[in-house]
């Protein structure tokens, strides 16, 4: 499998070492900073005795050089700022991403693209505009950095290993996402039985705010060991086939009674791409949460559409 990363930023290069280290593939890391993609590479691949990897990893400067790729991770983007949403990066992400999907398009036609540069739900529906790939090789990555917070916060909270915490986060990947405390678990036993209720919407209420903790405590950027984990398994899960139900990105068309929106939803994820989307019988709260949600997106991609043609009439 070749595997293209497009941004050897934090994100981009700490992504390439995770997909190395699971030996996925020929990795190769795209970037415009002179060096810098080459650099991390070559560091990356000297580690391979060490860290018992092989050395097949490749760093550019030459987008040509992603041709043939089978999956593309798309992570290049402005990171947020203390201060920052994830919206306020709308409109310059949107012309990386873009830009990025229809080279893809045509140096790789047959790939599957996965999203991670923010505000990332949009920026799965530029790219799919852009690539005009079908909606199953088009996905983004949140849902499952999301969750994993979720996992982990439960974890810490709980007393218990993480490994027996699984957690379900729906809706976009923003203040307005849906962690499902109903459906986060550990060793299947739902946390609503295992926490007080008040202690249960702090825990939902900081991993809504995850990611702005994270920036607000580094200052001058944003996560990304957590995110270059969940975009390996989402890249581990596309290569090998695996099928793992992973809460993701995805184009819905009806679902969850939604229409023309990417959002976190349950997915198959396989090689195929987005193989199949699992709906969750949802209460009537989490009904109205995950239609916010949408609707927070469906604004956003509504602005970027309006950039579009005031661009183009110009």
């Amino acid at each position: 499998m070749k595997i293209s990363v497009i941004g050897a930023g934090n994100v981009g290069s700490t992504t390439a070492l995770m997909l190395a280290q699971q030996r996925l593939g020929e990795i190769w890391e795209v970037d415009i900073v002179e060096g810098m993609p080459e650099g991390k590479a070559l560091d990356m691949a000297e580690a391979g005795p060490i860290a018992r990897f092989e050395s097949h990893l490749f760093g550019t400067q030459k987008f040509d050089d992603i041709a043939g790729s089978d999956v593309i991770v798309v992570t290049a983007g402005l990171p947020r700022k203390p201060g920052m949403t994830r919206m306020d990066l709308l409109t310059k992400n949107a012309e990386i991403v873009g830009s990025a999907a229809a080279k893809v398009a045509k140096l790789a036609p047959n790939a599957i693209i996965v999203v991670v540069t923010n505000p990332l739900d949009v920026m799965t529906y530029v790219a799919w505009k852009a690539s005009g790939f079908p909606k199953q090789r088009v996905v983004g990555m949140a849902g499952v950095l999301d969750s994993t917070r979720f996992r982990y916060f439960v974890a810490s909270e709980l007393g218990v290993s993480v490994e027996d915490t699984q957690a379900m986060v729906l809706g976009g990947h923003g203040d307005s996402m849906v962690p499902l405390p109903r459906y986060t678990t550990v060793t299947g036993i739902p946390i609503t039985q295992l926490l007080p209720a008040d202690s249960v919407k702090k825990l939902v209420d900081r991993t809504r705010t995850g990611g702005t903790e994270i920036v607000n405590l580094l200052k001058t950027g944003s996560a990304y060991f957590a995110p270059a984990a969940s975009i390996a398994v989402m890249v581990e899960s596309i290569v090998l086939d695996k099928k793992r139900l992973l809460p993701a990105s995805a184009y819905l068309q009806g679902e969850f009674a939604l229409q023309d929106v990417f959002i976190g939803v349950p997915v198959v994820l396989g090689r195929a791409g987005v193989e199949r989307i699992v709906e969750l019988e949802l209460n009537t709260e989490e009904k109205d949460a995950l239609a916010k949600s949408a609707a927070d997106v469906k604004a956003g991609i509504k602005d970027w559409e309006g950039i579009t043609r005031r661009v183009a009439t110009k």
